[in-house]
């Protein structure tokens, strides 16, 4: 599965320390990430990341255009909800396309370890489920 990391900024070191803790799951997986996030979570877990710009450069549309192309399968976006971003409307559009495309989305740690978990579990192969019927 290819996973894409995005974090604000006052989020960033809660991705990191999900990154560390989850590590060997996620180490398994294709992960690409927004600029700073990627850089971020690389050097603290030594993780293999695929870093595009940074959100506010742009990052988050690149990501939004790989999930419409269905490259992305699961998008782990860690949102500061008290402090709105000028980026927004960009993040709007990647919820949506994540909604028309079906890509499971964590915007906070509580939703992510659960999909974590059943990524672990095996429970997220839902195209390989799709592709059987």
């Amino acid at each position: 599965m290819t996973i894409a990391l995005i974090a604000h900024d006052a989020k960033k070191e809660l991705m990191v320390q999900f990154c560390i803790a989850y590590c060997g799951i996620l180490s398994h997986h294709t992960l690409v990430a927004t600029g700073t996030t990627g850089r971020t979570v690389a050097e603290a877990t030594g993780l293999e990341i695929n870093k595009f710009l940074a959100g506010s450069q742009g990052g988050s549309q690149q990501i939004a255009s790989r999930i419409g192309c269905d490259e992305i399968d699961l998008l782990l976006m860690f949102r500061d909800p008290l402090n709105p971003k000028p980026h927004e409307p960009d993040e709007a559009s990647l919820l949506r396309l994540c909604d028309v495309h079906n890509i499971p989305v964590a915007t906070n740690i509580a939703t992510a370890e659960v999909l974590i978990h059943g990524l672990e579990r095996g429970d997220l192969d839902w195209r390989e489920i799709v592709k059987k019927s």
